[in-house]
């Protein structure tokens, strides 16, 4: 491509570092596209005929076909999909392919094509998160009344309800929903035309290219346009948030599932045997769902330290830009689809989760808190006296709503019968009905909410 400047060829080692196909071979179909609608502006600008511009528009048709039935070949000599596109062109018709890199360059190209792949990838991811959040409003509808234990520090803090649970993690995915939207539309610009950096004298008409492709907008500045890798950080940020998010949920079934808890029964389908304990049934899928966390934040790490030092315009080191993007996406994907998986076809064991709710003392606040509402203590006062009756209880081995009334009265006289209305675990979570609380007529509002944004009948 550039033999008019060179009189011998790269080194086999300057080859194989310089070359990108064996993976950038991905965006040949973000490439077709914007070839497409590149030449169709020239011809209409009058900057190739029309016969030409047509003439190409179908010789990419058919490159496009051929890549659609075997792939895309890797030839190292021709570096990347971009020469390699154009090369198989030329074959099929000719020198008029060379017309089709008038007023481009190869650093708006690749910064267009990788662009069009992040959108496409970040609507896939959000399709995907969408199915999650479906498979979450279903399950929560269904338990919305089972109660379990709530923690904090991993001890049993107070009663919730198993819908409440699962609508948390539906609040998570709902910010990582947001947040690929938001970075969605600060890529939306495109940077086609601005050329090698510093845009064309050709009159070429941006705003047409930008349009075809879906674009909002073309980008305002050719240096930024060629050396802006912010949309792919941006995808990875969101990426590694989403996944650590998918972490922490892998994190509570590999804890539910394990004997002590006994929350979950896993289903066969996601979960896997030992090569030599016959009684194992362990949790892999969402194991390797946490473990894919750490990847996922890897890859930003990496795509951060290139674009750290970069000056601008274009640099080589951003050729390692789309290795990061690619490895991620792949992983979030199998992450989303696991996990939207395993939500739809575990099995929550609510019996138990109610024995241990109403183990653990986790009706103590509510004890405290009926001592403030009744008995006019000040908080502290009735903190220190709810402290006192479970001490009592323990030293009974009972529930707080076992405690006989005359030991509670001994407690603190201001107790009454009516205490005990409040220290069942159902009438805890029934308590809680501000805004976002457990109290399950809460619960069915926020589904309710989330049903009608995800069309969920």
């Amino acid at each position: 491509m550039w033999g008019g400047r060179f009189a011998e060829g790269p080194a086999a080692v300057m080859r194989e570092i310089n070359a990108s196909i064996p993976f950038d071979k991905r965006l040949w179909e973000q490439d077709i596209r914007a070839s497409k609608a590149h030449v169709a502006m020239l011809g209409a600008q009058g900057i190739v005929s029309a016969e030409d511009a047509q003439t190409i528009s179908d010789g990419l048709d058919k490159v496009a076909a051929e890549y659609a039935a075997h792939g895309v070949p890797v030839d190292l000599a021709l570096e990347d999909i971009h020469m390699a596109t154009e090369a198989r062109l030329a074959e099929l018709i000719g020198p008029t392919a060379g017309r089709l890199h008038t007023a481009r360059s190869r650093n708006d190209q690749v910064a267009t094509d990788f662009r069009l792949w992040v959108r496409d990838a970040m609507d896939a991811v959000d399709a995907g998160l969408e199915a999650l959040q479906k498979a979450l409003v279903i399950r929560a509808d269904a338990h919305a009344d089972d109660v379990m234990p709530g923690f904090t520090h991993l001890q049993s803090a107070q009663p919730v309800t198993l819908g409440h649970h699962l609508m948390a993690w539906y609040e998570m995915i709902r910010r990582d929903r947001a947040r690929f939207a938001e970075a969605r539309t600060r890529l939306n610009e495109c940077p086609l035309g601005a050329a090698a950096l510093a845009g064309t004298g050709f009159p070429i008409d941006r705003h047409a290219t930008a349009n075809a492709l879906g674009f909002d907008k073309p980008t305002d500045n050719s240096l930024d346009s060629v050396s802006d890798r912010d949309f792919a950080l941006d995808y990875l940020m969101a990426a590694s948030q989403c996944a650590l998010h998918l972490s922490r949920m892998s994190e509570e079934i590999v804890i539910w599932a394990s004997q002590p808890f006994g929350f979950v029964a896993l289903p066969d389908q996601w979960s896997t045997g030992s090569s030599i304990m016959p009684q194992k049934r362990n949790p892999d899928a969402v194991e390797l769902i946490r473990g894919h966390a750490g990847r996922i934040t890897g890859c930003l790490n990496a795509l951060m330290m290139t674009m750290k030092g970069l000056p601008l315009a274009y640099s080589k080191d951003m050729q390692d830009d789309k290795p990061p993007v690619f490895e991620a996406h792949d992983l979030l994907a199998l992450s989303i689809a696991a996990m939207t998986g395993m939500t739809e076809s575990v099995t929550f064991r609510t019996d138990r989760m109610r024995a241990l709710a109403e183990s653990g003392f986790a009706t103590a606040t509510d004890l405290a808190d009926w001592l403030v509402r009744e008995a006019g203590l000040p908080f502290r006062e009735a903190h220190h006296v709810t402290g006192r009756a479970v001490k009592h209880a323990e030293d009974l081995k009972c529930a707080l709503s076992d405690i006989p009334l005359a030991d509670l009265q001994a407690i603190h006289p201001a107790i009454t019968a009516s205490v005990y209305s409040v220290l069942t675990v159902d009438a805890s979570v029934a308590s809680r009905i501000s805004h976002g609380g457990t109290a399950p007529a809460q619960v069915r509002t926020r589904i309710a909410a989330a049903k009608a944004v995800l069309g969920v009948a």
